[in-house]
């Protein structure tokens, strides 16, 4: 701190370093201007006196003096011979070089010395006495008459130069003023040059007065509880207390100091970089302008490992890890095939598709009519010419497979061992999590957000509403949030949940990233062409089509129907379903019990032929996230019924979905979609049901645009004056590291495993599976040593 008796010297001190060489110059011109105006005074002096010899001349041939009438004629000599004495003076004393000899001999204390010489040598021979003075006796009544310089000392004849150093000081001036105009541009550049700026900001610092001291203050009690309660939401949401309140305690903290937090580290002229509504985002601002102030710099936290991809002069890589795969006709294994063939379109990234590899045992209960596969290679000919065949495109990615394990009690692949060890070190940048939540039950390996530089995960399944309808389904499924929570917040940097049916996910927004198939969208067109020509589209009434187990949607179509039998059967309607499963024979025999008119039939692609002509797709379902086979019945132009449900916000846009709230509401809609016609999809419609569309809002809603144009991105945030530090140390981040750490110990362990329904022996894969995919078994690859 600078004391106040010393802060107007130490201002003073910081002016005159910083004066300009432009002022000096103005100065030294204006003592020039003196001398100039000097040396013209002594001219028009000389001058003046010119004039008086002149007409003492004139008058001299008139004089006359009775008294010395004698002397007359010498008088008149004597002013004859010195007549051509005072020329010459007179030529010398008003050249226009007068000045510049003047200076040369400019005196000590501002006399001006003149030789008078050639004058005294003139007049000596005739008038000197011994005395050396003139004397006048003979022209002017005896009074002597001595001559001296104009000045205050007499000149001799030997006088010492003092003025070498004037002379010397005198010569760089003029070497300065030819020299000025460059050097006041050079001086200019250095004003305004990195290097001064950051010379006059340190001694502004030094020297600042303490009135206008702009330190940034230290946090106070306020903003430090509310630092807390916000990086303690991950302990305070495993208590049940929702993530709404603690924003609303963090605002209430932060709204007495909310119009101060950027003040002490902004300008006048410049404004915030976030809007200031928004509390978290100052809040932000406001640690790190303090630690920016304090000099700190943050490095990494406890958990992270900053061992990652490389993306110095390469091609970014984007990696796609998903929980199924062809030929199971499950969204998980078809949106995570079409995703990855857009973003390879583009050609900006390069994109692998890793899924799991199942043995054949597994291989017959999961994939449809028994098919299986005798290795890798085989099942990746049939994935990409099944998606050729519907994309029109070659597509340029990889595939890759990881081993997994189908578990018969939750009807889903497992994986098997650490799946983030199939992507290679150097392809490591960027990893999308279809399902994370499901990959990352029983993962024991890397964390994923260490690996890569960017996670983002994608939910697809409600599991909640599925676990819900087993035995014991609230405690199951309150526990199962929990631990969705727990893996999200460690293993990803975003989450996007496909409808609002999901739970609420750290990190997570909302958006639908899926599209559909662009064959469903020719079938749409062709189906409005054939509409212009007048001819019958639509031949047949509704379906219903999907996996037949009783959470897709089975329990509540059967309960409609059987309410409202009466009402639907004097229109003589009647239902064809599509679709096979493991509860295919107790849906059956229930529906046959209450004697509905349903027609079972086996499951098909939604794309052939025989599904055409229907004209209406019914879908009572509630437990999907964002039902594909829904999507797909609006892109081929057919009317759909589905409930108003979150998981239906993005189709009840469109007007051929008819949404019911009541089962009453129901029939009503069932009798409306029967009984007219739908209307042909616009241009934008199509659009919005595309997959061109859908990976443009995945970019966009998964910040995944910002991270591959990271360069932009940089070069942007170089002009801001203050923008929040991604590396700002945070209790958040050391929160996840240690949930991470802990999910890591605990998943280590066989017997925690097997009591929370993982499958035995699911922590590393098998010999089955060193063979298939040519792996090193898992004792070689991480071995264990020991006594």
């Amino acid at each position: 701190m600078v004391n106040e008796t010393q802060a107007p010297a130490s201002s003073s001190a910081f002016s005159f370093i910083s004066k300009s060489w432009r002022d000096v110059r103005v100065s030294a011109d204006a003592d020039f201007q003196l001398i100039r105006n000097r040396a013209n005074s002594f001219k028009n002096l000389a001058t003046s006196f010119d004039r008086e010899l002149e007409n003492f001349i004139n008058t001299a041939s008139t004089f006359s003096v009775p008294a010395i009438s004698s002397s007359t004629p010498a008088e008149i000599d004597f002013v004859k011979k010195l007549q051509p004495k005072l020329s010459e003076f007179r030529r010398t004393y008003s050249a226009p070089d007068f000045s510049k000899r003047v200076l040369e001999k400019w005196g000590p204390r501002g006399s001006i010395r003149i030789d008078l010489s050639a004058i005294k040598n003139a007049i000596v021979p005739e008038v000197e006495d011994r005395d050396g003075i003139v004397d006048f006796d003979r022209v002017r009544r005896g009074r002597r008459v001595r001559f001296r310089n104009f000045g205050t000392e007499e000149v001799k004849e030997k006088e010492k130069d003092y003025w070498e150093p004037i002379r010397a000081f005198k010569t760089r001036l003029r070497e300065f003023e030819r020299r000025s105009s460059s050097t006041v541009d050079i001086f200019e550049g250095w004003k305004s040059g990195e290097l001064v700026e950051k010379v006059k900001s340190s001694l502004k610092a030094i020297c600042k007065d303490p009135e206008d001291s702009k330190e940034v203050p230290p946090l106070d009690v306020p903003e430090l509880l509310a630092c807390l309660v916000r990086q303690s939401e991950p302990f305070l949401d495993q208590l049940g207390v929702k993530k709404d309140l603690c924003e609303k305690i963090v605002e209430n903290l932060c709204s007495k100091r909310k119009h101060q937090f950027l003040q002490p580290s902004l300008s006048g002229g410049e404004t915030s970089i976030v809007g200031n509504d928004n509390i978290s985002d100052e809040l932000d601002l406001r640690l790190a302008t303090v630690l920016q102030s304090t000099g700190h710099c943050y490095e990494g936290g406890f958990w992270t490992d900053h061992r990652k991809y490389d993306m110095s002069n390469q091609k970014r890589h984007v990696a796609i890890v998903t929980t199924a795969s062809l030929p199971w006709m499950t969204g998980t294994a078809v949106n995570p095939l079409f995703r990855a063939a857009y973003l390879a379109k583009s050609a900006q990234q390069n994109v692998t598709l890793l899924v799991p590899w199942l043995c054949k045992s597994d291989q017959e209960l999961v994939y449809p009519n028994s098919m299986t596969f005798s290795s890798p290679e085989e099942q990746e000919t049939y994935i990409r010419s099944w998606l050729e065949e519907r994309i029109g495109f070659k597509a340029d990615f990889k595939i890759s497979f990881y081993p997994g394990k189908f578990s018969k009690e939750r009807r889903s692949i497992i994986p098997a061992g650490d799946t983030s060890q199939f992507i290679p070190s150097k392809d490591a940048d960027i990893a999308i999590l279809e399902e994370p939540e499901h990959l990352n039950w029983y993962h024991h390996g890397r964390r994923w957000t260490d690996k890569f530089n960017h996670v983002v995960g994608i939910v697809h399944t409600n599991y909640l509403e599925y676990i819900k309808r087993e035995k014991n389904g609230a405690i199951q499924a309150f526990l199962v949030k929990h631990i969705n929570n727990w893996v999200t917040r460690a293993y990803c940097h975003k989450v996007l949940r496909l409808s609002a049916a999901t739970q609420d996910l750290p990190r997570s927004v909302i958006c639908n990233v899926h599209g559909v198939n662009p064959k469903f969208l020719k079938i749409g067109e062709k189906v409005a062409a054939e509409r212009e020509l007048g001819q019958q589209a639509f031949s047949k009434g509704a379906y219903f089509l999907g996996k037949m187990v009783w959470a897709k949607g089975y329990r509540e179509l059967i309960d409609l129907l059987a309410k409202h039998k009466n009402d639907l059967d004097v229109d003589g309607f009647k239902l064809d379903v599509f679709g096979n499963g493991e509860d295919a024979l107790e849906v059956q025999s229930a529906a046959r019990k209450l004697n509905l008119n349903l027609n079972f039939l086996k499951g098909r692609d939604h794309a052939h032929d025989s599904l055409h002509g229907y004209k209406v797709f019914i879908n009572p379902s509630v437990s999907d996230v964002l039902c594909t086979a829904t999507a797909e019945a609006l892109a081929m132009g057919k009317f759909v019924i589905c409930a108003d449900h979150p998981s239906n916000e993005f189709f009840q846009s469109f007007p051929n979905c008819l949404t019911y709230s009541t089962s009453k509401d129901f029939v009503a809609k069932v009798k409306e979609a029967l009984a007219s016609d739908p209307q042909p999809l616009t241009p934008e419609q199509r659009y919005r049901l595309s997959w061109e569309a859908a990976t443009q809002r995945f970019l966009e809603y998964s910040d995944l645009e910002k991270v591959l144009n990271d360069e932009k991105r940089a070069e942007e945030k170089s002009n801001r004056t203050m923008v929040k530090s991604i590396s700002m140390p945070s209790l958040s981040g050391v929160v996840d590291g240690g949930l991470a750490f802990a999910h890591y110990s605990l998943t280590g362990n066989e017997f925690l495993r097997q009591c929370t329904g993982a499958i035995p022996g699911s922590r590393d894969y098998d010999k089955q599976h060193c063979k298939d995919l040519h792996l090193l078994p898992p004792h070689v690859e991480n071995p264990i040593y020991g006594w």
